[in-house]
């Protein structure tokens, strides 16, 4: 291993880190829904690392297309924005239509009267809601797959430019090694954020609010788009 590459692996650790770190919209996304949509841990990991693979592996193909045909950085760079900010769209759109739908819910569960009238004349009324709250337990859900399409079109903006590029120019075998360096980091970063905190999340007492958690999810992701949107996050 040459020193260019051993710096190359060692920059492919911390930025494929503090990427992630920096990025909520790496993980919060899995952390509102998994409380939500009350997701079991194992199928919080394969989502939040089905996303991640989808994540890094979109810049991946781009990069060894760019090398392939020999596109320069600066291109790719201009391709590597379009994306994100389409997957910023994406997540404000995601957001604030799952915040709408679960409004929607909400009213729709609101607890309501019936009159039942008997034989004898008396009257009385019942309270009830309907069902309609626990039929995403048992329905195939979207949202893994919507996050995942989503994750696709979020670019790694920093590894062509500052990973890829300059490791290929050493060696084949010196990129491979830094781009699985930086694949492993930014998923394993992701999945250890995400596990974590919902760990903590799960000891957390919601009381009332917890008839608001697809509105609270919702919203989330809406605030995470319009942080990538307009914030630069």
């Amino acid at each position: 291993m040459t020193t260019e590459i051993a710096i190359l692996i060692f920059s492919a650790i911390t930025i494929g880190f503090f990427h992630t770190i920096l990025g909520p919209d790496h993980y919060l996304p899995f952390i509102v829904m998994a409380k939500a949509r009350n997701w079991s841990v194992a199928k919080t990991s394969w989502i939040t690392v089905l996303c991640g693979i989808g994540h890094v592996g979109s810049s991946i193909l781009l990069g060894s297309i760019g090398l392939a045909f020999g596109i320069g950085i600066s291109k790719l760079a201009g391709l590597e924005s379009f994306r994100g900010n389409l997957a910023g769209w994406a997540f404000v759109i995601f957001g604030l239509g799952y915040s709408i739908w679960a409004f929607w819910r909400m009213k729709k569960n609101k607890p309501h009267s019936h009159a039942h009238v008997h034989i004898d004349g008396t009257i009385h009324n019942h309270d009830h809601k309907h069902k309609g709250e626990h039929l995403h337990g048992h329905k195939k859900s979207l949202t893994p797959w919507i996050l995942f399409l989503i994750f696709v079109l979020g670019p790694c903006e920093p590894f062509i430019p500052l990973l890829m590029y300059p490791a290929a120019k050493s060696s084949l075998t010196g990129m491979i090694a830094v781009t699985i360096t930086f694949s492993f980091v930014t998923i394993a970063t992701m999945l250890g954020v995400v596990l974590l905190t919902s760990y903590g999340i799960n000891f957390a007492r919601l009381g009332k609010m917890e008839k608001y958690i697809h509105v609270i999810a919702g919203l989330t992701i809406l605030i995470s788009g319009v942080g990538i949107q307009f914030l630069g996050l």
